[in-house]
């Protein structure tokens, strides 16, 4: 799986409510289970189809420790169930071992797996797949992963398959502290491979609390620019939940990080209790 582009092409910015649709921006994913350079023995491997040549240094070294500092590699890469609260009211599960993907919204719930990418949808915990409904949100399963887990998780894909990494510079914060400024572009993947996000670190925390998506790489303004911030531990691993542009107090809930996974709850039809 390559890096794709949500159908949303408006920012989160110029959204002005979240009810219907995942809100955002063009996001970027790689598979569930990442293939890995030969350079196992580097703390932070970056995936195959990075690219290595086209980055800079003390852009990956600068990578290398927000990843230690969100948990590490071998945390991330044990960490199997993930849990959030999207911007639109819904809430997923993604089983990053075996690519199963599950959503669900009000009494709808979607089954999916994001290998396959075949799957069955459920509303009230009658199959509904067949109908248009059905059809059309089994049609949109893959993409609403690849925007809504960005969203969450775009820390940990900072040396994903098709990137390009490099360092920009110092820069401010929208409240003036100093950061450490990532240019994350993309190259000869998915459909839009022009989009440029800005990752802000703040050199006295090792983490991302920041971030800004231009459509195009040769933007001179971002369409938002938005925190990054809220973290807490769940599991082995760090997550954030602040999303604000500072006015908006737009974030993520009800999110966990396990090793395992809960017998028959990736199988569920109806909806279930949040974890």
């Amino acid at each position: 799986m390559r890096i794709l582009r949500f159908a949303l092409l408006a920012s989160l910015a110029a959204t002005a409510a979240c009810q219907s649709s995942p809100a955002g921006n063009p996001a970027t994913a790689t598979s569930p289970m990442p293939v890995l350079k030969a350079n196992k023995g580097a703390s932070y491997p970056a995936a195959e189809g990075f690219d290595q040549a086209g980055s800079d240094a003390k852009a990956m070294a600068l990578a290398d420790k927000v990843m230690a500092q969100m948990g590490g590699y071998s945390a991330w890469q044990q960490t199997r169930l993930l849990g959030w609260d999207f911007l639109d009211g819904s809430y997923q599960l993604w089983d990053k071992h075996t690519g199963d993907f599950r959503w669900q919204k009000d009494s709808t719930v979607a089954l999916y797996n994001l290998t396959s990418k075949q799957g069955r949808v459920y509303r009230s915990g009658r199959d509904i797949s067949a109908t248009p409904d059905g059809t059309k949100l089994l049609g949109r399963m893959y993409p609403i992963w690849v925007n809504n887990s960005w969203w969450l998780l775009m820390p940990f894909k900072l040396k994903d398959s098709g990137v390009t990494l490099t360092y920009k510079g110092a820069g401010q914060l929208m409240d003036g502290t100093p950061a450490e400024v990532l240019n994350m572009t993309f190259k000869n993947v998915g459909v839009t491979p022009d989009n440029k996000y800005e990752v802000l670190v703040n050199p006295k925390t090792n983490l991302v609390e920041e971030w800004a998506y231009f459509p195009k790489a040769t933007d001179a303004q971002p369409a938002f620019r938005r925190r990054w911030t809220g973290y807490q531990r769940y599991g082995s691993i760090l997550l954030a939940t602040d999303r604000s542009d500072g006015k908006d107090g737009r974030g993520l809930a009800h999110l966990s990080a396990r090793n395992e996974v809960p017998t028959g709850l990736m199988q569920d039809p109806k909806p279930v209790t949040k974890l």
